[in-house]
């Protein structure tokens, strides 16, 4: 048994968004944070463009653990079909959290690599971009923000992280509840955000075009 416990998850909030194969007006209004994941099951929908992955490692005791290198493992990459369907944006603006290290991953890349880059910690302090390694331990987590950018292809990858402690190595897979993280370009297809409107019922109003680029880049 490896000597730390991880959980990934994907990121809500700061635009992220989603394509659907469904039109407008079959695709439900964005849920609470808490309820992405149902929500992104019953539409069988796919993170679009930048497809941010939060992830915890904490130690299982108070030894050590040495977190040596994060690799990127394309299972698979096609080219995205043009009528796969339509860019859905959830998110609105970003909240407050843990302050997490933060990595680019490139997935057009022949070899994808994630690269350290820096963040802030949410009131506007710069955080420098830290590589690894890391050490963790029970009392002592890790919290990594994985943005993986995509513009040409459907990508099918994981993470795998490797360990040492104690004189033992090691490496965990970091995935989906055990399926590869998945995600699509967004290029030629049309793009929606949720309208709210107050007291009432919203809707789906169309995202410029400047603005869907915008968001990708």
């Amino acid at each position: 048994m490896a000597p730390l416990t991880w959980t990934a998850r994907g990121r809500t909030g700061c635009g992220v968004a989603y394509v659907v194969a469904k039109a407008p007006g079959q695709v439900p209004q964005p849920p609470h944070p808490e309820d992405t994941e149902a929500w992104v099951s019953s539409q069988r929908a796919v993170h679009a463009g930048a497809t941010d992955v939060q992830i915890t490692v904490q130690g299982r005791g108070s030894a050590a653990v040495v977190l040596d290198a994060l690799h990127v493992r394309m299972v698979n990459r096609d080219t995205p079909a043009a009528d796969r369907g339509t860019v859905y944006s959830l998110g609105d603006g970003c909240g407050a959290g843990i302050v997490p290290r933060y990595f680019s991953v490139d997935l057009d890349a022949y070899q994808p690599q994630a690269r350290s880059m820096p963040g802030d910690n949410g009131a506007g302090t710069k955080i420098p971009a830290i590589d690894f390694p890391y050490r963790v331990s029970l009392q002592e987590p890790e919290v990594f923000v994985v943005s993986a950018l995509n513009e040409s292809c459907t990508c099918d990858w994981y993470l795998d992280l490797t360990w040492s402690s104690q004189g033992r190595t090691g490496t965990v897979r970091i995935d989906d509840h055990g399926r590869p993280f998945r995600s699509t370009s967004i290029k030629g297809l049309d793009g929606y955000r949720y309208d709210r409107i107050y007291h009432r019922p919203g809707r789906w109003v169309p995202i410029p075009a400047a603005n869907m680029e915008a968001s990708d880049g």
